[in-house]
């Protein structure tokens, strides 16, 4: 039998983490192991949510140059997988502090904010994506590295598949940056808590639903497309 695909994960938050293990269950035809390299327990300075993924990828540029592939520190993971939701598009780099806003400007960062008019929710994927890339410098993401940009966030996967497929939360639900707020003020017996115990709970429905979550979601589709060309190209 042969081993288990090996995956680490820069995320944003441990609700993310839940939601894309879900996600690569429905996609992945044979037991992985994911390991959730950010936020890291042992590496508090770094903090957590798009902030926490920014210094996660500073920090990869300081100790390694050239492709991500080649990073010592990675070998050990067949696929790494960098997430950020699309709804950083709208932020600001002080928004994660001073100290964020004079790296962006030392480092010659992409500009923050970058969204653009949606529907369609590409042209924003895109530009938030050479943003992200910008984070990394001089460090290239090889062809083990693959991108996770939900839109707006991670919550709009678990909303399209625990929602009936005509609710009207899921029209244009990938231009919606207020759909996981929307969640939580749900009637109490739909609501939805962005909390990790809660989305643990939610999280197989997006491996059940996973076919109804990429009809809504085209980032989720376009995830399915990157992983499968990566685990069988």
């Amino acid at each position: 039998m042969s081993e288990p695909l090996k995956i680490g994960l820069v995320a944003e938050g441990p609700t993310d983490y839940e939601v894309i293990q879900a996600a690569l269950k429905a996609v992945l035809p044979d037991p992985f192991i994911i390991t959730l390299l950010q936020p890291e327990a042992t590496q508090p300075q770094l903090g957590s949510g798009w902030g926490g993924v920014l210094k996660w990828c500073q920090a990869a540029q300081q100790r390694h140059t050239g492709s991500l592939d080649t990073d010592p520190t990675l070998s050990g993971f067949d696929l790494l997988i960098i997430h950020v939701d699309v709804d950083v598009s709208s932020f600001r780099y002080d928004d994660c502090g001073e100290s964020a806003l004079k790296l962006a400007q030392v480092n010659h960062w992409e500009m923050l904010p970058c969204s653009q008019p949606c529907p369609p929710i590409i042209d924003t994927v895109d530009v938030l994506l050479n943003v992200i890339k910008s984070w990394l410098g001089p460090v290239t993401p090889g062809d083990r590295t693959l991108f996770c940009l939900p839109a707006q966030s991670s919550g709009t996967w678990l909303a399209a598949a625990v929602l009936s497929s005509n609710n009207s939360l899921l029209v244009d639900a990938e231009c919606n940056t207020r759909l996981e707020k929307q969640l939580a003020q749900l009637p109490k017996k739909q609501r939805i808590k962005k909390s990790k115990r809660m989305y643990q709970v939610k999280a197989p429905k997006i491996t059940e639903n996973w076919e109804q979550v990429t009809r809504v979601c085209s980032q989720a589709a376009d995830f399915e497309q990157v992983i499968s060309k990566a685990v069988d190209p």
